[in-house]
């Protein structure tokens, strides 16, 4: 803590409420909070100074997150896209973190944050991808957020040179990296924060503790106390925040961002003139969270965990939380709750009528992994499309 009672990431400290302990997990949690289980502002927090329209944004984005997210799993169980990973009760986090960085930020994510790709209005451009085409993937990074990443923190080393490239041409922007908390297990998780570390690269790691890597508790992943305390190792500062608190996601967020800046060049280009000298510092930000559904519509969750868990932690979801203090604060009403529903629905509907537009390309599979095709690449190549010609694409397309 500083003089001003701020914490290394620039936030200042808001414990829970105590008679919250019997209905909230995490009262009894050192986590950075904003907002209560009810949605009212606790008692020493600072809420952050946004704008209605950017308090009513962050509402809009949730929601639309939680309506694709029901959809995409419905699309699943149909068979009209492929296996897929829930985010329900984890939108907090995401749709908060991305609303405190720049356009221009890059994210790196892991396979969970689709709250990020809602904020960045690529919703459309990215559900091809599950449905199978790569133009998914290709399209979201035209918006500054790098293609998720299956393999568990491979993605990590990526971000940190993507900042560390950004520091060297002396660009004002951060490097974002998603991952759960299972990717602290990999190798690449300790190379790549020793490396940003050393090199002072403009990185964020966002660490998503939903208390399971899969079916693999908290308890079996860490010694540690914390996921957050693992920054001190190497030389930068960690974070713990209620991640399913979407003004605590942003506020934490925020502050580190401009940490990484070397204190300057925010989202709304205001410094933090708090923080310490302008050289750029990475942080690490813990999101303590739950997934209220399965790990991917592969899994069951109930074989590893009692469905009774999970209840106290829909006290803390971000939609009502959020919904509930722009109500308390007057900045919306039923009316405008239900337009932004109505515009949820739309906006998902709409991504799903285009995404199942898109007319697959047989030699999409043979793009992009060879600068030039090895022979016997080129051969089945040569012999897939030589079949297609002759059969015609019909007898190669599913019957719907």
């Amino acid at each position: 803590m500083d003089e001003n009672g701020t914490d290394a990431a620039g936030s200042t400290d808001s414990p829970a409420d105590p008679s919250d302990a019997a209905t909230d997990p995490l009262a009894d949690a050192d986590v950075f909070r904003v907002l209560g289980p009810d949605g009212s502002p606790l008692p020493d927090a600072t809420v952050p100074d946004l704008s209605d329209e950017r308090f009513r944004a962050i509402y809009r984005d949730l929601v639309v997150t939680r309506r694709f997210d029901e959809r995409a799993v419905s699309l699943q169980r149909q068979g009209r896209i492929g296996t897929y990973a829930p985010c329900a009760g984890q939108e907090g986090s995401a749709v908060g973190s991305t609303h405190a960085l720049a356009d221009d930020d890059l994210i790196s994510y892991q396979y969970r944050e689709h709250g990020a790709v809602v904020v960045r209005d690529l919703l459309s451009e990215y559900l091809p991808y599950w449905m199978g085409h790569e133009s998914g993937t290709e399209a979201i990074a035209e918006g500054n957020v790098f293609p998720l990443n299956i393999g568990i923190a491979a993605h990590l080393p990526h971000a940190v040179g993507a900042a560390w490239a950004f520091d060297y041409r002396d660009e004002d922007r951060i490097s974002v990296a998603h991952f759960g908390d299972g990717a602290t297990s990999e190798g690449d998780f300790h190379e790549a924060m020793n490396f940003a570390g050393v090199f002072d690269a403009p990185t964020l790691f966002c660490c998503h503790n939903n208390g399971w890597a899969i079916s693999i508790p908290e308890s079996r992943q860490t010694a540690s106390d914390t996921f957050a305390e693992k920054a001190a190792a190497y030389g930068f500062e960690g974070v713990r925040v209620d991640g399913m608190d979407p003004l605590a996601s942003y506020a934490v967020t925020r502050a580190a961002a401009e940490r990484a800046r070397g204190a300057g060049g925010g989202p709304e280009g205001d410094g933090d003139p708090s923080a310490d000298g302008d050289t750029p510092r990475p942080a690490l930000i813990e999101f303590v969270e739950y997934r209220f559904g399965a790990h991917t519509t592969a899994d069951d969750p109930t074989a590893y965990r009692d469905p009774d868990d999970v209840d106290p932690w829909r006290a803390l979801d971000p939609l009502d939380r959020m919904e509930a203090f722009l109500r308390e604060t007057g900045r919306i009403d039923d009316e405008g709750v239900a337009a932004i529903r109505d515009e949820a629905d739309k906006v998902v509907a709409d991504a799903i009528d285009f995404a199942e537009s898109v007319e697959a390309d047989p030699t999409d599979m043979f793009e992009h992994a060879y600068a030039d095709l090895p022979p016997e690449i080129r051969r089945q190549r040569d012999e897939l499309l030589a079949a297609v010609e002759e059969h015609g694409e019909g007898a190669f397309r599913r019957e719907e």
